[in-house]
């Protein structure tokens, strides 16, 4: 299994008490789905792009983004310490289907952005997921446009014809297209001071 054939579930952080849980922090919609999650596929520090699967004795939710993990073998705080800071994947042949417009945010990179308005714009090439809103990275006219992602703004994607159809509100290209007002306000070229009513030299 390689990580191109898998999703990020989330990471692992401090342990907790002396029998091998680790505090897991999960990038999930519903932790409650995952109480059953038989194994995971763990990226260890100093191991980059290298997985190893794990068993899963117990998934505790303990808030919407936060559980209890004990992991198959990991019987000990001094077995856990190690699996600090480890990314947690599954594969994407287990992420539930979605509806016919829905999709997940690495089915649509390379897709064309399609603007109501405006038409075909530009490529999707990446996503942040931030804590207070997920933002579509979009290259156009060799600018990256950072674009909301919520319902009224990314309408839907077509798997067929890789497009994502968009209803982008007006201006919002030109905030990254225009100049800053600094870049406007400062001359084109400094031609040093002007000589023509330079001050006397001072008198002895």
């Amino acid at each position: 299994m390689t990580i191109d054939d898998c999703y990020l579930l989330g990471s692992l952080g401090k342990t907790h008490g002396l029998k091998g849980f680790v505090v897991a922090f999960m990038d999930v919609a519903d932790l409650d789905e995952y109480r059953s999650l038989k194994s995971v596929y763990l990226e260890l520090p100093g191991k980059p792009g290298k997985l190893v699967e794990y068993g899963v004795d117990k998934l505790q939710p303990q808030a919407d983004d936060r559980a209890l993990l004990k992991l198959t073998g990991i019987d000990s705080i001094e077995a856990a310490e190690p699996l600090r800071n480890a990314k947690l994947y599954r594969p994407l042949a287990e992420l539930p289907k979605l509806e016919d417009d829905q999709f997940y945010f690495h089915d649509v990179i390379g897709y064309t952005v399609v603007d109501a308005v405006l038409g075909e714009l530009g490529t999707v090439e990446t996503f942040y997921e931030m804590p207070q809103q997920d933002l579509m990275g979009m290259r156009y006219k060799g600018k990256e446009v950072l674009v909301p992602v919520v319902d009224e703004l990314v309408e839907r994607a077509d798997q067929a014809e890789k497009k994502l159809y968009v209803n982008l509100p007006e201006g919002l290209l030109d905030v990254y297209l225009s100049p800053s007002s600094r870049e406007r306000d400062e001359p084109d070229e400094f031609d040093g001071p002007d000589t023509d009513d330079e001050p006397a030299e001072d008198q002895k």
